[in-house]
């Protein structure tokens, strides 16, 4: 019987926010598959919420003519943030936002789907365990949404500030063991809770000082990872761009040294096969002179970490 490392595999794939109000799926279609890029991270956009079944049935369709499947759904917006809140109305609204976001999910094939947890306001910190387990609660109910309608797992971003947890090893393990553990107590009856992991995630005080580095929090998510997102970033992961030449200076993300993890922890992955997301914004948003540079931008990343991949 081959064991879990034999059979292990990291693959490619983008995240659609950069494109938002830019240019159409079809031209990130083609893109992806001029580039041999196969998955697809659908990021959230405002009128997802509200849009009829059949936009996004023929979204599927027409990724699926490009040879490109949606295996992952993932908000972009931070506007699942309404469980922190402290207020029945927001909860209510992220609740039914979530819930759609599920449906949608499946009506596009997808695998996974998920947010980072939300956000505790910096003037109510004191509010963020009630919000922790507010948002706990419902996603484990939400979990049996997610087991009706097909889907294999809901996925939950670690992040970089105290205010948006889980932000240490220590909370990423508490949230991820009780999840865990609600999953092994109801098999039939919910899909499991995955970390959609970031590489440019790490987290620095207020005075940037790094705490815990983003290498650090990467390894410590590993056990409970199905997905991730490649993106640079700075020192103190402050910003986040691509891997051209030029942002690789600057950078301190080494995409070969997180190949290198990725392989070399195969046995402590939750998943076979597990898809690293590019995720980056492009250039700003909304001009001439920036707008038509996002094709090169994400082909000059993507080219990049392809090569490391090799």
């Amino acid at each position: 019987m081959k064991g879990r490392k034999e059979k292990f595999a990291v693959e490619l794939g983008i995240k659609s926010d950069p494109i938002e109000y830019r240019y159409s799926f079809e031209w990130l279609f083609a893109l992806m598959r001029d580039l041999g890029v196969r998955h697809l991270q659908l990021g959230s956009f405002f009128e997802l919420y509200h849009l009829e079944d059949g936009y996004f049935l023929d979204l599927r369709e027409k990724a699926e003519s490009f040879g490109v499947a949606i295996t992952s759904v993932f908000t972009a917006h931070r506007e699942l943030g309404g469980f922190f809140a402290g207020d029945p109305r927001l909860v209510k609204v992220a609740r039914a936002n979530y819930e759609r976001l599920i449906r949608v999910a499946s009506l596009l094939g997808a695998k996974h789907v998920g947010s980072n947890p939300g956000a505790v306001y910096r003037d109510r910190m004191e509010a963020k365990a009630e919000g922790i387990r507010t948002y706990i609660g419902h996603l484990e109910e939400l979990s049996g949404l997610a087991q009706s309608l097909g889907l294999e797992a809901l996925t939950i971003e670690p992040m970089s500030a105290t205010a948006e947890p889980p932000t240490t090893p220590g909370e990423i393990l508490s949230m991820m063991t009780e999840l865990s553990g609600f999953h092994a107590r109801n098999p039939g009856s919910s899909v499991p809770f995955y970390l959609c992991g970031d590489i440019s995630h790490g987290f620095a005080d207020r005075d940037r000082k790094v705490i815990h580095g983003n290498l650090e929090l990467f390894r410590s998510a590993i056990p409970w990872m199905g997905e991730f997102h490649i993106k640079n970033t700075d020192a103190v992961f402050g910003s986040t761009f691509g891997f051209s030449a030029e942002e690789r200076e600057r950078g301190i993300v080494d995409v070969p040294k997180l190949v290198e993890i990725v392989r070399s922890s195969a046995d402590l992955w939750p998943v076979d096969t597990v898809v690293g997301y590019l995720e980056i914004g492009g250039p700003k948003l909304g001009r001439d002179y920036s707008d038509y540079r996002l094709g090169s931008q994400l082909a000059d990343s993507i080219r990049f970490i392809q090569e490391a991949m090799k």
